[in-house]
């Protein structure tokens, strides 16, 4: 039995970066030779890519942790080290990739939204490399006796979500015959029975129908309750978010029960409107199913009503005997095709890939001050504590390099708006020092070795 898996937890840490060299040229006859120490590599990103030829998230239900490799350490003479190596890790096409809560394991904010083919995101980015001391000379700093450390890489834990990535869905009751629907118009082979909750699993089936092609969904039956979570609903409702058209399929016989098809609909539409407000304007077409059956006049009358009331196209078929199918598949290939030209329209002309780095690099330059008690304040924000871990703290040239970054950067600044007046404790990952008032900065100062943009937003509590 093949398995079906669409929600992994994943633990990632991309590699650490290596150390930069602290080294100054030795030869004969060179008295002075000046610094040479090279940098120290970096350490592989772990990436998470789209492809499609996955159809599930079954690589990730049994191995949870992944590591890429990581930088090696520069040396004298100006040798860099090696870059370690990206670990890329591929997922279905459709695929959410969110942050976790490192405690609660809940969601905290979406990394990524992969929805093309080869689409890729960094998720884990390696350490960067520490620079040799060569990148430390001034006009005042003639002979720079320290150099950075590696930077260790993050380790954190993310969510993958697949969610089908089809053109359209066929959604209602249990044993509405969705699933004799799919097979019918398409090659696919679902399980088929008479009894409710057949299909477990989400179906995919290609649809061709004279000039179109398009992609098909049988999600499983939904039940009333389905977006508060009752029976399977979460699970199932998640796979309709993607698709451009629902098919909604009722049973105009009412099934065993002998339910009251208008009711049926009514209600499918309502968990769906209230699983996602969204879904309530998707397009929709209505199909009336096991017309065949006869006497169901009145009820395809009334079902047809209904639907053209919502402003819903409106289709009575059989999937047992194939009436009226083509009619539908065709009319379904038609709206498919439009709503592709639309979305094609509105698509960003930017690379996606860039768009998720861009992302990705924004939150690491934000930062955060906050008051742990009074007279303490920490810091927090990827950029500022990756200056702290790769900085020598035995070394009194390479603290003062780091005030002085810390100032360009505007965290001095952001420390005094929170309340930090001198003499109070300022704390960043597992360092503590005494804040010692803003710094004045000089356009000559002889500071200014690492250009970065120092963008920043700070919340003070």
């Amino acid at each position: 039995m093949s398995q079906f898996t669409d929600l992994s937890r994943i633990n990632v840490k991309g590699g650490d970066g290596g150390a930069g060299c602290m080294s100054f040229r030795r030869e004969a006859h060179v008295p002075k030779g000046g610094p040479d120490g090279g940098d120290g590599g970096r350490g592989g990103d772990v990436i998470i890519e789209a492809s499609a030829q996955l159809s599930s998230l079954i690589d990730y239900r049994y191995k949870h942790h992944f590591r890429a490799e990581r930088g090696t350490h520069g040396r004298g003479a100006r040798k860099d080290g090696r870059d370690g190596e990206d670990l890329i890790l591929k997922v279905p096409v459709g695929t959410v990739v969110r942050e976790l809560d490192p405690e609660t394991q809940e969601p905290l904010f979406e990394i990524a939204d992969l929805t093309r083919d080869k689409e890729r995101v960094i998720v884990a980015p390696g350490g960067a490399g520490g620079l040799g001391n060569t990148h430390f000379v001034t006009s005042v700093r003639r002979a720079p006796a320290f150099a950075q450390l590696g930077e260790p890489a993050q380790e954190h834990w993310i969510e993958l979500e697949m969610k089908l990535m089809a053109d359209a869905a066929l959604v209602g009751f249990p044993s509405v015959g969705k699933s004799s629907l799919i097979a019918r118009m398409s090659a696919a082979r679902p399980k088929i029975a008479d009894y409710p909750f057949t299909t477990l699993i989400p179906n995919l089936g290609v649809v061709r129908a004279g000039e179109y092609s398009y992609v098909v969904a049988d999600v499983p039956g939904l039940i009333e309750g389905a977006s508060e979570g009752k029976g399977l609903g979460h699970q199932f409702l998640r796979h309709i978010e993607r698709t451009a058209l629902i098919m909604h399929v009722v049973d105009i016989t009412g099934g065993f029960e002998g339910r009251d098809p208008v009711e049926d609909y009514r209600i499918i539409n309502e968990e769906l409107r209230r699983y996602a407000s969204e879904l309530a304007d998707r397009p929709q077409i209505v199909v009336a199913n096991k017309c065949d059956v006869s006497g169901m006049e009145n009820r395809v009358a009334a079902l047809k009503h209904a639907a053209i009331e919502d402003g819903h196209r409106f289709f009575a078929v059989s999937a047992v005997t194939g009436a009226g199918l083509n009619t539908l598949m065709l009319a379904c290939g038609e709206q498919v095709a439009e709503l592709r030209r639309a979305l094609e329209a509105e698509a960003p002309a930017e690379a996606l890939d860039d768009h998720w780095e861009q992302r990705r690099r924004a939150r690491e330059r934000r930062f955060q001050v906050v008051c742990e008690e009074p007279g303490a304040f920490r810091v927090i924000g990827t950029q500022v504590e990756r200056l702290v871990v790769q900085t020598d703290w035995e070394n009194e040239e390479a603290l003062i390099y780091l005030q002085h970054r810390f100032a360009r950067m505007g965290v001095d600044d952001a420390l005094e708006k929170a309340g930090c007046r001198p003499g109070d404790e300022v704390r960043i990952v597992g360092r503590a020092f005494i804040f010692e008032g803003a710094e004045e900065m000089d356009e000559d100062s002889d500071d200014g070795i690492l250009e970065e943009d120092a963008s920043t937003e700070e919340s003070v509590d």
